[in-house]
């Protein structure tokens, strides 16, 4: 891909996306803003990338404007860079705006416009942290005058972050729940797991390391084998035995409700932010 990307924000998402489109494209081709320079300045020297001065120059630099902004801060970014993306426009330069927001609809970010950039296509996807190192899971959605092309456009840029699957946006905020917000959930469940291994008397740094290998492996089974994952699960538990009562020491303690209550929590939070 010939087109370059501008991102406005270089925090933790922002970030990671950053990284993922450096290593997927030239560097050359990204450049990074970010409402502390010093920090723009530091991602780009470390990903060999360019640092705008403003958000104006992100703009007039890129094809693609990647809006790695807070939700209760794009309204503003917007509004700022309305008068250059029309500037654009008014030259024959339709820009591409790609918004990781979590909770703003692609109608939102329009209204947010001003002018003739309202009619510019607009993509949302929803990233997770690991993307930074190529093990991420991302969503794609759509709206009004989105060609194949720039889809396949946003695909190449991040090839190197995951795997990416293209959803109706009506999904989106479900998607976050999972896919944006499970990183922390399995965080917490891989440093219990090893804070009891601890218990058990294995040095810290060990139990960590067995921890996340065996989520990682588990998680692995899911996705290349196909089974569904009780059925993983009862291959592991034999009768009377040790992991048979662990699985019913979670039980006891609401394991599984507990994890779909911080879905349904993350996900009506989605929706709230998007208001």
């Amino acid at each position: 891909m010939d087109k370059k990307l501008s991102f406005i924000g270089a925090g933790n998402m922002g970030g990671a996306l950053i990284q993922a489109a450096c290593r997927a494209l030239n560097p050359s081709q990204v450049s990074i803003t970010d409402y502390s320079p010093d920090k723009a300045r530091h991602v780009a020297q470390e990903q060999g990338c360019q640092a705008s001065g403003s958000n104006r120059e992100a703009v007039l630099f890129g094809d693609y404007i990647f809006l790695c902004v807070k939700p209760q801060v794009i309204g503003s970014v917007l509004g700022e860079i309305s008068p250059v993306l029309n500037e654009c426009l008014a030259k024959g330069e339709a820009k591409v705006l790609v918004s990781i927001a979590a909770g703003v609809t692609i109608d939102a970010i329009r209204e947010k416009l001003s002018g003739d950039c309202r009619e510019l296509p607009v993509i949302r996807i929803m990233p997770n942290t690991p993307v930074s190192i190529g093990k991420g899971m991302l969503a794609l959605s759509t709206g009004e005058n989105i060609t194949e092309g720039m889809v396949q456009d946003v695909r190449a840029a991040l090839k190197c972050a995951g795997r990416l699957e293209q959803l109706p946006e009506a999904l989106m905020d479900q998607f976050t729940a999972i896919g944006g917000c499970a990183p922390a959930f399995v965080y917490l469940f891989i440093e219990a797991l090893a804070d009891g291994g601890v218990m058990t008397g294995l040095p810290r740094s060990q139990a960590l390391t067995y921890a996340a290998q065996t989520v990682l492996g588990a998680a692995a089974m899911v996705l290349e084998t196909g089974s569904h994952p009780g059925v993983l699960k009862d291959n592991v538990c034999s009768p009377g035995g040790s992991t048979i009562a662990g699985v019913a020491a979670l039980e006891a303690h609401g394991f599984r409700s507990a994890a779909i209550e911080a879905v349904l929590a993350a996900y009506e939070k989605n929706q709230e932010l998007g208001k």
